[in-house]
C-alpha cells in the first residue's frame, strides 16, 4: 500500500523505486501483487503514461490516511526515544524512600515534566517483569539475576547513642562492653535472638545484646535512641543526618565490619532503553 501511494504521488515507477531505495521491477511486482490481492485494477499504465482508475483514486485516499498515521506513529516512537515521557514505575524500601526519595523525586519531576512517576514503597522482593516495574531500588548482597544493577551507595550499620545517654552511662570502649548497656534491638521476627557483629583484627565478635525494648520498627527504635533510652545499631542511611548534626554519636567505629551489601538501582536489560528509565 505504501509503495502504491508513492507511485501515485510521484507518477512514476522509476522515481518511486529511487525514493524507496529499491528496484523498478520490485515496485512493479508489488503493485501487481496488491491488485491481485484486491481483485481490481488500481492503475492504468502504458509504456508512456500512467493514470489512476476510479477505484484506484478512492483507494489512494485511504492509503494516504494510513501513511499519515504511520508517520505519526514513527514520530511518537521517536519522541519516546529522545525525550523522557510516560509512566515510570519505581519500587523502593519503605524507610529509605521516606527519608531520601522526596527531594530526588521533586527534582526529577521538575526536570522531566512529561514523566509521570508512580512510586511503590515495599520491603518485599519484587519481580520487575512480573509486576511491571521499570526500576527497583534495593539493598542487597547480590542483585537479582537477569537485571542490570547500578550501585548507589555502600550499606553499613552504625552503633550509636544520644549524647544524653552517653553522659549518664558512658560510651562502651569494646563490643563486649555492650553487655552492660541497654541495647534497643530491631526484632523483625518476634523472639529472635539478637546479635550485633563486630571485628577485632582478623576475628569477628558476635555480641548477644539485650535491653528493655525491642520491636520491628527501626523508625520507632531510632526515636527512642534519640530520646536517650539506649544504644541502637542502625543502617547509616537511617541515622546519617542525626550523626552529622550530632544528635547521635557513633560508637565502636574501630570495630566496624565493612558490609557486603549495597544499595542498588536495578532495571531489566533492554537494548532500546527508554529515556524515562535512563534518566
Amino acid at each position: 500500500m505504501m509503495v502504491f501511494a508513492k507511485v501515485v504521488e510521484l507518477k512514476s515507477f522509476s522515481e518511486a523505486a529511487r525514493m524507496l531505495h529499491t528496484s523498478k521491477s520490485l515496485v512493479s511486482k508489488q503493485i501487481n501483487t496488491l491488485e491481485s490481492a484486491l481483485g481490481i485494477r488500481l492503475l492504468n499504465r502504458t509504456t508512456r503514461r500512467m493514470s489512476l482508475t476510479d477505484i484506484g483514486s478512492a483507494y489512494y485516499q485511504h492509503c494516504l490516511r494510513i501513511a499519515s498515521e504511520i508517520d505519526a506513529a514513527r514520530q511518537t516512537a521517536s519522541q519516546f526515544q529522545i525525550e523522557p515521557r510516560g509512566v515510570l514505575k519505581v519500587t523502593a524500601p519503605v524507610m529509605f524512600a521516606s527519608l531520601h526519595l522526596p527531594d530526588a523525586i521533586g527534582e526529577f519531576v521538575q526536570r522531566y515534566p512529561l514523566v509521570e512517576l508512580e512510586l511503590d514503597t515495599s520491603d518485599r522482593v519484587i519481580d520487575l517483569t512480573d509486576e511491571g516495574f521499570d526500576v527497583a531500588i534495593r539493598i542487597s548482597r547480590t542483585p537479582a539475576a537477569g537485571t542490570v544493577a547500578r550501585k548507589i551507595a555502600d550499606f553499613d550499620l552504625v552503633t550509636c547513642a544520644a549524647p544524653s545517654y552517653l553522659a549518664q552511662h558512658g560510651a562502651p570502649a569494646t563490643p563486649e562492653a555492650l553487655l552492660e548497656h541497654n541495647c534497643l534491638v530491631y526484632d523483625s521476627v518476634r523472639g529472635q535472638h539478637a546479635e550485633w557483629v563486630y571485628g577485632a583484627g582478623k576475628k569477628t565478635l558476635s555480641i548477644a545484646v539485650a535491653g528493655n525494648c525491642h520491636g520491628n520498627s527501626m523508625s520507632v527504635l531510632r526515636s527512642l535512641v534519640l530520646n536517650g533510652i539506649g544504644v541502637g545499631n542502625f543502617p547509616r542511611y537511617l541515622v546519617g543526618a542525626d550523626l552529622r548534626q550530632d544528635r547521635l554519636q557513633p560508637l565502636l567505629e574501630a570495630y566496624a565490619i565493612p558490609s557486603n551489601s549495597a544499595l542498588y538501582l536495578t532495571f531489566m536489560p533492554n537494548r532500546y532503553m527508554q529515556p524515562k528509565v535512563r534518566s
